[in-house]
């Protein structure tokens, strides 16, 4: 909100009657720095010439000196760098003095100020230090007090104390540096003199440039506070900023500025003598505060006029006399409509999802919020429900986002006419929703209500003459019984829309303590997961893989197990999910490729190992280096280690994936696409050039004897395989007819309980060695 700069306030005496003692105030530090720039900058670009012309004259002069001692190629590159220097200079004092002054003038930092002098001051001691020591005495003397009487062009930047000290520091040094190389040859008497001229140039030109500093901030303060009150007077009073007042004792006014009496719409001669309180609408906290005789700040009130209503916004301090008697209050106002306006429109956008008009996240919270504090006070239950659209996200993909936002539009439409005045309709952002109901005392209500919304949102959307089906999935939690705050309940809500989800999507489900307890259960088991990386709960079993034709062992697939020291046995497809949502899965992939690679390292080479690796890990750029480090470790063939990989992974962006398999391959690592058939199958992600191997899902094998369509599935699999030069795998193979019809089908590796369930290493590797008894028997 608007509230009077104090700098205003303190101006207001100098214009309202009785303020002859307050006056014009001296301006804080950093107001006056400006115009003291400005007159600095100003005077330096005056004293440029003489400077410049010191500097010229001096190099010249030492020129002179030099002549037929120093080489010309030296002299005068020299004398012509230092003109040039100090013409640039020169030029560019000038130059700011024009642009950097002012309000709108570009501030010039005063390192860069000192820096260019301590530039030419570097380059005019140059070449004489430099060549100090090979001139002969009466050459020394003569070049030595040519630098000291230069000191005295300090002179020239004595209105900016800084740089007249940098001028002088450097030539003392300079003469103090060539006093020093000359000190076995310059007499005594001539190294006093020289001493003498610069300690004289540094007493002048400090004590110069004392005073000239002084009468610069002395003038610069003047003007600065003499232009500073004549632009706020105006800037208040001619260009509508705002408007003062004054009212005594009895706060009837006394002065007010004529921009007020033409927003009430009198002439100012028609409100001296009446109460301030009473033209401003009779506003209460007005005459409270005035009675107080306290100061105030930023007190607002509404004002009914002949334009209409506006806002304004007031501030004012007492006047006490110097007998410290009340006088009344003088002060400043201002109309701030338009700042209110402003400010409506901004909490409004800030408030609504500007996509579909709806409420958005943060005004939900707020809307739950109220319903929440009526539910506990009224003992009447609310309810939020999260909705979460079904098959959205294809829509985006396969339709663009012009299509899909379209689409979220008819659904807040939908919502809207499904929940109507019984409750709030917001956007969580994406494809998320969520409804407030304050009055959820009838709960079978409410469940209808939610089954009316998934039977209006899976009706088709006709979106630019295309057709369009997506469907919802709802979460429901009733307030203060679920959750006593906010984020609780937001938290219950959620967890019922897992379970939704979970569940098949397209329905609702509402929360219940089982579901809080299976919550807490997964919590549990991700921090058991977390611990049992930690001390290696894990291990590996290895189930065997026979070649269909020979039925020779030609290797194992890896499968990971976990023993909990409380739970027992917990199943891979309870804790990998968990291990994947966790961020785990890398840690403990790295883990199973370490160890398999381990247990392979001990095999014969025509024994190989297989192992799955997550979708969550097949992203990761460093996978092909895990993997090339663990076979190198073990020292394994990169070809007897297989990664299994499900169709899954090409969902959405692949890009990142292929790239990593590609890398892989490289390697010389076999990549197998695994369950293949049961899900998105794609023969255009088979043209990859990526995979070797398909394998065949167990539920296509163990249904065949039964499905004369599941023969022709295998059929055509096997087909688009040999055509690809890959391998089949039969997964599930249980029984000696699974295992036939598989074999005359044509697939090349049998994987099952009938050639054995996953066994141990131990158990694992003594089948190995039995392998290799029967070969050398055989």
């Amino acid at each position: 909100m608007y509230e009077a700069p104090d700098r205003y306030k303190r101006l207001i005496s100098a214009r309202l009657p009785g303020g002859e003692s307050a006056g014009l105030t001296a301006r804080g530090a950093d107001s006056e720095s400006s115009p003291l720039r400005d007159v600095q900058l100003i005077s330096r670009a005056q004293l440029a010439p003489f400077f410049a012309a010191a500097n010229i004259c001096a190099a010249f002069m030492m020129v002179a000196n030099l002549w037929g001692i120093v080489a010309p190629g030296l002299l005068l590159p020299w004398a012509l760098g230092i003109s040039a220097i100090n013409f640039g200079a020169m030029r560019l004092a000038r130059h700011q003095s024009i642009t950097c002054v002012g309000r709108s003038g570009r501030r010039v930092p005063m390192v860069l100020l000192v820096g260019d002098v301590a530039l030419r001051a570097g380059v005019w001691l140059s070449l004489p230090l430099l060549v100090f020591a090979s001139l002969d005495v009466g050459t020394q003397v003569i070049a030595a007090s040519i630098m000291a009487g230069l000191g005295i062009g300090a002179l020239g930047l004595v209105v900016i104390p800084p740089c007249a000290t940098a001028w002088m520091i450097a030539f003392t040094g300079g003469v103090c540096g060539a006093l020093l190389l000359g000190r076995s040859t310059i007499p005594f008497p001539h190294v006093l003199s020289i001493l003498f001229t610069i300690g004289v140039a540094i007493f002048g030109v400090l004590t110069v440039a004392r005073w000239a500093f002084h009468q610069l901030k002395t003038n610069a303060d003047v003007s600065g506070q003499s232009e500073g009150a004549s632009l706020l007077l105006q800037e208040y009073e001619q260009r509508g900023v705002g408007w003062l007042w004054q009212v005594d004792p009895e706060n009837r006014v006394t002065y007010i500025s004529s921009r007020m009496s033409a927003l009430l719409g009198r002439p100012g001669g028609q409100l001296i003598g009446h109460s301030l309180p009473s033209l401003l609408g009779g506003h209460a906290e007005l005459g409270r505060v005035l009675l107080e005789r306290k100061a105030f700040n930023a007190l607002e009130m509404e004002l009914s006029t002949a334009h209409g209503t506006r806002w304004i916004s007031i501030a004012g301090d007492p006047i006490v006399d110097t007998a410290g008697r009340f006088e009344g209050f003088r002060g400043v106002g201002s109309d701030i409509t338009e700042i209110r306006q402003t400010q409506e429109r901004l909490t409004h956008l800030a408030n609504v999802d500007v996509l579909s008009g709806l409420p958005n996240r943060g005004r939900v919270r707020q809307l739950l919020g109220e319903a929440l504090r009526g539910a506990t006070t009224g003992s009447v239950p609310c309810a939020i429900m999260f909705l979460d659209l079904d098959g959205f996200k294809p829509v985006n993909d396969t339709f663009g986002h012009p299509k899909g936002d379209a689409v979220l539009r008819a659904v807040a439409k939908r919502l809207i006419d499904q929940v109507g005045p019984d409750g709030h309709v917001g956007r969580m952002g994406g494809d998320e929703f969520a409804i407030v109901i304050p009055d959820a005392q009838a709960r079978k209500q409410v469940e209808h209500l939610a089954d009316r919304i998934i039977a209006s949102i899976k009706e088709p959307y006709m979106i630019d003459q295309t057709e369009i089906r997506i469907g919802v999935s709802v979460g429901c939690a009733f307030g203060p019984i679920d959750g006593a705050t906010v984020d609780d309940l937001i938290l219950k809500a959620d967890l019922a829309l897992y379970q939704a989800k979970d569940a098949g999507r397209g329905c609702a489900r509402y929360f219940s303590s089982e579901l809080q307890s299976e919550q807490d259960d997964r919590v549990r088991l991700e921090s058991d997961l977390r611990a049992a990386i930690v001390s290696k709960q894990f291990h590996l079993v290895f189930q065997p893989l026979v070649n269909a034709k020979s039925q020779q062992l030609v290797g194992f697939e890896a499968l990971i197990r976990w023993n909990h020291p409380q739970r027992g046995f917990v199943p891979p497809n309870v804790f990998i999910p968990v291990a994947e949502e966790a961020g785990l899965m890398p840690a403990i992939g790295e883990w199973v490729i370490d160890e398999a690679c381990r247990a392979a390292g001990t095999w014969p080479e025509t024994v190989s190992v297989a192992l799955n690796i997550s979708p969550k890990q097949i992203v990761l750029p460093n996978l092909p280096n895990v993997v090339s480090e663990a076979i190198a470790r073990y020292k394994l063939a990169a070809n007897r280690l297989e990664l299994e990989v499900t169709e899954g992974v090409f969902l959405g962006e692949n890009g990142p994936t292929l790239d990593v398999l590609k890398r892989l391959r490289q390697l010389g690592v076999g990549i197998a696409l695994d369950d293949f058939g049961t899900g998105y199958s794609s023969i255009g992600y088979l043209n990859k050039a990526i995979f070797h191997k398909l394998k065949i899902d167990g539920s296509f094998v163990r249904e065949a004897g039964s499905r004369p369509e599941n023969v022709a599935i295998i059929q055509s699999i096997v087909q688009l395989a040999k055509s690809f030069r890959m391998t089949i795998t039969a997964e599930g193979v249980e029984t000696a007819e699974d295992f036939e019809r598989m074999r005359d089908l044509g697939c090349d590796i049998i994987q099952g309980y009938l050639f054995g369930k996953p066994l141990s290493y131990e158990r694992a590797n003594q089948m190995v060695v039995g392998l290799g008894a029967q070969r050398k028997a055989g």
